[in-house]
């Protein structure tokens, strides 16, 4: 059975599985292949193993030791979809039939995706285009395992080299300190080579002496043992200034780069992941590779150094005393080798339980509100203890695990010290030449070759915890779906004039929100933009500001392609308040003064005015000083819109986008709003989102979208008398007003 064969063989690739089961395969050319997990029936929900493979003129289907084919001239198309148990891949039939070809859980979406998309290539004789899938992520190149949107390569299969590498290069600026600190462990190792020979000096040449030794040389000796100690002291004391200097230099940079990374990150990418994965990295995964590279680093460095250095000793003293030593480490480091992958997925598993936690966590904080409004505290308590309560169970796994392996293996790793108290014991018995002196100074040296040794069996328990964190790191510093601008590109003052051709744009595989929308905007013109829930609104402003790179067509601003202009120059030009009104932790005039850091106090004053907010800040006890708390939590809904506004205003932009600007104000505030914004927009380019259409009675044109793209355009009149999908809406919402009244 195939489900046999993967258990045997789990590295085998697709193709190579299908070549096992399939003979004939052995003699065509196989395009593509992967695997997928789930039955097609009862909605995907039973397990199932299986593999696909395109070849030039037909798809080869193993599950379970049968075998379906489909040829592609008689398919019309492919596509990933969505089903209650994971995702699937359909096949359209020339005739306008489907079939379900295979399925799998969720975590193949993305290798779903991009099969999807090579099958409908290989059907319509088109070259495959590997975008096609980046919104979902593509494959692994070694494992054929899913891939996160953006990566490369996955968590698995990522080399300790290249992890070394990453560490390696975030360390380079701090270089200097490294090698230097690097020396003083050499010479704090060489320190601690002395002590064990004066010990044998003053065991055999004083305490064990025939004549009774002078005071002077004995105090010597005794005087050689407390400066090497002090000095040894010393210079650990300078090693972890140094240490603990490099290891706040490196947080701080690298802090600095997930930052602007995120920062530069598409908003598509950004949403993908959870606030707390995202804080996970910035503040827990830095903190592991500060700990490591002020704790572990420089202890690895000097308990390396002393084993290296005293075994090099052993082996001159006395090479069969040095193999008895050393025997059970090779044993030792080969069972941590078998437990590898076992310690590196716990610990995934646990960082994937904390950054859950974390973000049950932000999202309880962030609702609070919510949650005293409904009372269901005592519910939130419950959802986070469930979710530390997971995290708790594995840490306990984790910690168990080793709590039964560690000391067996550091038993393991003490048996050479038997061995030597049995062979120094009987060399001494017997009259062999070894004396009490040496023998103190080679278990000395046995101690200090056995305490780099005990380190090193709880080294990769150490070395996967930071391998987990900087991997994570790396996954994301990786990521390439960022939106950066050209290198070419040049500043320039934008105008207003908006045109919009082609545009097709969708969050998911095969699920449009925008198809071929069409559309010119002219500098002053204020476009309302109506429609149902869904239909695209925001994601088309969204595409105009440039958050999202459209999947084909092109948006130009004053005849220039909005990805060829630099977003400095491009934010400059645009202002806006968003349908989710945010507002940050501070005074309402740094909230204001947010858009045009260097405006004077005057123009945010001006701005406020404009937009009605002036009058409720004055009344407040700290007037524009008034803390506002996170998320503007102090003020109602219409005064923090308001305050939004302002801050739009204060850009003084050409094109200004209102995503339900007024919809928290009353309709006397918002009757004035609108006034001061008649005033507002002349000379520049409104684009207006509003469910409230009375707002948009003097919009110079109203643009009606239906169904992902254009369906109505013209005056609110015209609208009106074309007696379609925009007559509808107003019709709709004047019957809701009455029963409201």
């Amino acid at each position: 059975m195939l489900h046999a064969a993967k258990k045997k063989e789990p590295m085998r690739t697709p193709t190579e599985l299908a070549h096992m089961y399939d003979e004939q395969l052995n003699t065509e050319q196989v395009l593509f292949s992967f695997f997928y997990n789930r039955s097609v029936d009862e909605g995907g929900y039973d397990r199932a193993e299986g593999v696909v493979c395109l070849l030039e003129d037909r798809l080869l289907a193993y599950d379970e030791g049968s075998r379906c084919e489909y040829p592609l001239v008689l398919l019309k198309s492919a596509r990933m979809e969505k089903t209650p148990g994971g995702v699937q891949i359909c096949l359209v039939t020339k005739s306008g039939e489907e079939h379900a070809l295979c399925a799998s859980d969720r975590s193949a979406a993305g290798a779903f995706a991009d099969a999807a998309a090579r099958i409908r290539a290989q059907i319509e004789g088109e070259a495959y285009e590997a975008h096609e899938h980046k919104k979902m992520g593509g494959v692994c190149p070694k494992c054929h395992r899913p891939l996160a949107p953006g990566a490369s390569v996955c968590p698995r299969c990522r080399s300790k080299k290249d992890l070394l590498a990453g560490i390696l290069s975030i360390i380079k600026p701090f270089r200097l300190t490294l090698a230097f600190s690097i020396l003083l462990f050499i010479a704090g190792s060489l320190l601690q080579l002395i002590t064990p020979y004066v010990s044998r000096v003053l065991v055999d040449d004083y305490i064990r002496a025939d004549k009774k030794p002078a005071l002077v040389a004995f105090a010597s000796v005794v005087l050689t043992v407390f400066l090497v100690g002090l000095l040894s002291k010393l210079l650990g004391i300078l090693r972890g200034l140094l240490t603990i200097h490099m290891g706040e230099g490196v947080i701080v940079k690298l802090r600095g780069q997930i930052f602007d990374k995120i920062n530069r990150l598409s908003l598509g990418c950004i949403r993908r992941r959870t606030t707390g994965e995202l804080m996970q990295r910035v503040n827990s995964d830095t903190e592991v590779i500060r700990d490591f590279i002020t704790r572990e680093m420089a202890t690895v460095i000097e308990q390396i150094l002393i084993l290296a250095s005293v075994t090099v000793l052993l082996f001159l003293y006395d090479w069969k005393l040095a193999l008895l030593v050393l025997v059970p480490a090779p044993l030792v480091m080969l069972l941590y080798m078998v437990f590898h992958r076992y310690i590196r997925r716990m610990y995934h598993r646990q960082w994937k339980m904390n950054a859950r936690a974390n973000t049950v966590l932000h999202d309880i904080f962030s609702g609070m509100r919510v949650v005293k409004t409904y009372g269901t505290e005592k519910k939130e308590i419950a959802r986070y203890d469930e979710a530390i309560d997971a995290e708790r169970r594995i840490q306990i796994r984790n910690e168990v695990f080793f709590g039964k392996i560690q000391p067996i293996l550091s038993f393991l790793m003490g048996i050479g010290q038997y061995l030597l108290l049995f062979y120094a014991g009987k060399m001494i018995l017997d009259g062999k030449g070894m004396t009490y002196g040496e023998l103190t100074q080679f278990t000395a040296y046995v101690t200090m070759v056995y305490g780099p040794l005990r380190y090193m069996t709880t080294l990769p328990r150490r070395l996967v915890r930071t391998a987990t964190a900087f991997s994570n790191i790396l996954e994301l510093l990786e990521d390439q779906d960022v939106m950066e601008d050209r290198t070419d590109t040049e500043e320039m003052e934008i105008e207003g004039n908006i045109e919009i051709r082609d545009l097709t744009f969708a969050y998911e595989e095969d699920k449009e929100v925008l198809r071929n929308v069409n559309l010119d905007i002219r500098t002053g013109e204020m476009i309302g933009l109506v429609g149902r829930s869904g239909v695209g609104k925001t994601t088309l402003i969204n595409l105009i500001m440039h958050m999202y790179e459209s999947d084909k067509g092109v948006i130009r601003i004053d005849g220039r392609d909005v990805r060829e202009i630099p977003k400095e120059s491009l934010r400059k030009g645009i202002g806006a308040v968003l349908q989710e009104t945010y507002l940050f932790s501070g005074s309402i005039y740094d909230n204001i003064a947010y858009a045009k850091p260097n405006a004077t106090k005057e123009e945010v004053i001006a701005a406020a005015m404009t937009a009605r907010a002036h009058e409720f800040i004055v009344k407040m006890p700290d007037g524009y000083n008034s803390y506002v708390g996170e998320k503007g939590c102090t003020l109602s809904g219409g005064e923090r819109q308001r305050i939004a506004i302002a801050r739009a205003l204060l850009r003084d932009p050409k094109i200004l986008i209102l995503d339900e600007a007024t919809s928290a104000l009353d309709t006397e505030t918002e009757a004035q709003v609108q006034e001061a914004l008649a005033e507002l927009i002349k000379g520049r380019t409104v684009i207006a989102i509003a469910h409230r259409l009375s707002t948009l009675r003097n919009a110079t044109r109203i643009v009606v979208l239906d169904r992902g793209t254009v369906a109505e355009q013209g005056t609110h009149d015209e609208l009106m008398r074309q007696n379609g999908i925009y007559y509808g809406l107003v019709m709709a919402q004047r019957q809701m007003n009455k029963r409201k009244d």
